[in-house]
């Protein structure tokens, strides 16, 4: 009699347990039934934005509803993060970002957010960033410019996408090893920071490749790149670290929702931006920024994100690099 009792009792269980689950399995098999919210954490027109947008539009046809695009890449992606962790984990509110945003930013300075006060959605691609100066200046080699620069402390200016990023953190790295002082400046976003640069703000730029076309017809010159490799566009512009300097650019493109937002409904966004990676459009779109089309699912994501933030944490420390407090 005990044994039926107790496997009665299982039964009330588990029928509890199902009638638990089903609300959501069925919300998450409706979702989405209104048009989903995604901001991009850098501004209009740069490395991260423009192959979001073709992205979300291909997934449409996916998803049966409009994906509707906005921009905040105040605090190098860390402002837009932190509106993110407070909303409603429903899927309908989402993120594209580079990885330096969580495993970067917080490390350089305090945000209101951590890690996992996300949950990824996937990874579809990685970029590539260059440190460039004008055609017409002096330098036509990065040992020319920091000989400069390291002759010259405080008068070179550099423009960055925000404080803690990759290109940001190469600078740094070069700035320490060769004894260098020079000053900063960081925008909300690669186009901005560009966009100062080509108006001769500031003299150098070190940031993704919205300076690509530039390069090609010749009002900009590529002293060398950030990436693992060589690009494929400028296989003879070296990279930081053939020239002595070991800081490698291993930014990731993802998108993320927030923390506790249903496993199937991550799992019914991840398989139609995964679909829509193999659209022609999106393929092309990152081939004219010169980024690596690459899918990581939600689970492989989360894990690459936990170990580099082991890694890069480990690089502030060798490099004595001071973390900043953010200034509201």
């Amino acid at each position: 009699m005990k044994r039926k009792g107790h496997g009665v009792k299982e039964i009330f269980v588990l029928s509890g347990l199902v009638l638990f689950l089903i609300p959501g399995l069925l919300f998450a098999q409706e979702f989405p039934t209104k048009p989903i919210n995604m901001m991009v954490t850098f501004a209009a027109g740069g490395v991260t934005d423009v192959p979001t947008r073709v992205l979300v539009m291909k997934a449409e046809k996916f998803l049966g509803q409009p994906i509707l695009v906005s921009n905040n890449g105040a605090g190098g992606g860390s402002v837009a993060m932190t509106i993110l962790a407070k909303e409603k984990p429903d899927g309908y509110r989402l993120a594209s970002l580079t990885s330096t945003v969580l495993i970067r930013v917080p490390q350089f300075r305090t945000v209101p957010y951590k890690l996992d006060d996300f949950v990824p959605i996937m990874h579809f691609g990685s970029t590539q960033t260059g440190l460039v100066v004008k055609a017409n200046s002096p330098w036509k080699t990065l040992k020319e410019f920091a000989d400069y620069a390291k002759k010259n402390p405080d008068k070179i200016t550099c423009s960055i996408a925000g404080i803690g990023l990759p290109q940001h953190l190469a600078m740094l790295y070069l700035a320490k090893q060769e004894g260098i002082k020079w000053t900063y400046v960081p925008y909300p976003g690669g186009a901005p920071a560009f966009t100062a640069f080509l108006g001769g703000h500031v003299d150098v730029f070190s940031g993704g490749t919205v300076w690509m076309p530039h390069v090609k017809e010749g009002s900009l010159r590529l002293l060398a790149t950030h990436g693992e490799t060589r690009m494929k566009a400028f296989p003879n512009v070296p990279t930081f670290r053939e020239l002595g300097y070991d800081v490698v650019n291993e930014t990731v493109l993802m998108i993320a929702a927030p923390k506790g937002t249903p496993p199937a409904i991550v799992k019914k966004l991840d398989e139609a931006f995964r679909k829509s990676m193999d659209d022609p459009d999106f393929v092309r779109a990152m081939e004219n920024m010169e980024s690596e089309v690459y899918y990581r699912n939600s689970e492989d994501t989360k894990k690459y994100l936990e170990e580099a933030y082991v890694r890069i944490g480990k690089m502030i420390k060798e490099f004595n690099i001071p973390k900043e407090s953010e200034k509201k």
